[in-house]
């Protein structure tokens, strides 16, 4: 069972239990995550429900087997609430690094498919699928995540690859990860894949939150610490656009987690997932401290804010320990109640 252990810490148009702050709050909430490459089966899809409205406690649903391809591992999972009320599409990396020759090779040399899942209830989901949305000259997909279009009525999925040269058919020169993107209307036919944020340097786990008609950008800056010019290495940077599919987002803010003004931040961080906050005053960002403490929340007024202050505690949320990069999906009351049984009994 997953415990808390201290305080600490809508995919856009997906989730009509939450729709801002100031708003009809969910009844609780669904956690999808994995726990890391250090053990052989630390690579799957889990899930952890939260009962509650106020993101405070959080149970492993063991009723729910673990979800990888066969041999294979699962990560960095996100949840997305099917737009036409048919039921939950569930998207992940396909990679294991456990056992494996290691991120160099993932780079370079990994998977160029999404894994797919789908399910009517969030207890049992067909798949994994694996659909190809990158050509050769691709490494690898990463972080797969998908948000849904209004003005478009389809679905613009994203993802971090890196891209070679023609001339480069064993991907041994240098390479960056950029956010790729395409579009779907039911997650098995997917249209060409294009660019859709390229720095000139790596970024990744781009989320998207859509609010008052701007879509919120919030992306991984992936260069090295250290890097001239690059303070921000590890950290979160945000932008905004009218539109979702543009290429040209405005910046917002940089450097999330990071700390600042003496209050304490994470080393680094990654995989953030954007909520309206439990209590629905302003919204929750929760960022992965890969290599240290796991998830731990950050809160600020607006998604505009230039800073992000670290959240403190048990009215704000409560997170287990150990979940690395996964997502957040906001539940209705007869949600909860389905998956309710699927949890132990609390001691």
């Amino acid at each position: 069972m997953l415990q808390p252990t201290h305080p600490r810490h809508r995919p856009a148009g997906t989730a009509p239990a939450v729709a801002g702050p100031g708003q009809l709050q969910p009844a609780g909430y669904l956690f999808a995550y994995f726990t890391g490459e250090a053990r052989p089966a630390g690579e799957q899809v889990r899930f952890a429900l939260c009962d509650s409205p106020r993101m405070d406690r959080w149970q492993e649903l063991a009723g729910v087997p673990p979800l990888a391809p066969a041999g294979g591992g699962a990560r960095d999972p996100f949840l997305v609430r099917a737009a036409d009320g048919s039921g939950f599409h569930l998207l992940a990396t396909d990679l294991r690094i456990h056992g494996s020759e290691g991120w160099e090779r993932a780079v370079s040399h990994g998977s160029r498919s999404l894994l797919l899942w789908h399910s009517t209830d969030l207890r049992e989901w067909d798949g994994p699928r694996r659909v190809e949305v990158m050509p050769e000259q691709a490494g690898c997909v990463w972080a797969p995540e998908a948000v849904w279009d209004p003005s478009r009525e389809e679905y613009l999925v994203f993802w971090a690859s890196t891209v070679y040269p023609e001339d480069d058919p064993g991907h041994r020169g240098p390479s960056y990860q950029r956010m790729y993107c395409a579009t779907t209307r039911d997650f098995r036919t997917f249209g060409a894949p294009r660019v859709w944020l390229d720095k000139g340097w790596p970024v990744i786990d781009s989320t998207v939150v859509e609010h008052e008609g701007w879509f919120y950008r919030f992306t991984k800056d992936e260069r090295l610490p250290g890097t001239p010019d690059a303070p921000d290495a590890k950290f979160i940077f945000v932008e905004r656009s009218r539109d979702l599919v543009s290429r040209s987002y405005e910046p917002v803010a940089q450097g999330l987690g990071r700390g600042a003004d003496g209050l304490p931040g994470v080393a680094h961080a990654e995989g953030p997932i954007v909520l309206p906050a439990p209590d629905g005053r302003g919204w929750l960002l929760l960022l992965d401290e890969f290599g240290g403490r796991g998830y731990v929340p950050f809160l600020a007024e607006r998604l505009d804010s230039p800073q992000w202050l670290p959240a403190a505690g048990p009215d704000v949320c409560v997170l287990p320990p150990g979940l690395r990069h996964g997502s957040v999906l906001p539940l209705t009351g007869a949600e909860c109640a389905v998956l309710r049984d699927l949890a132990p009994a609390e001691a």
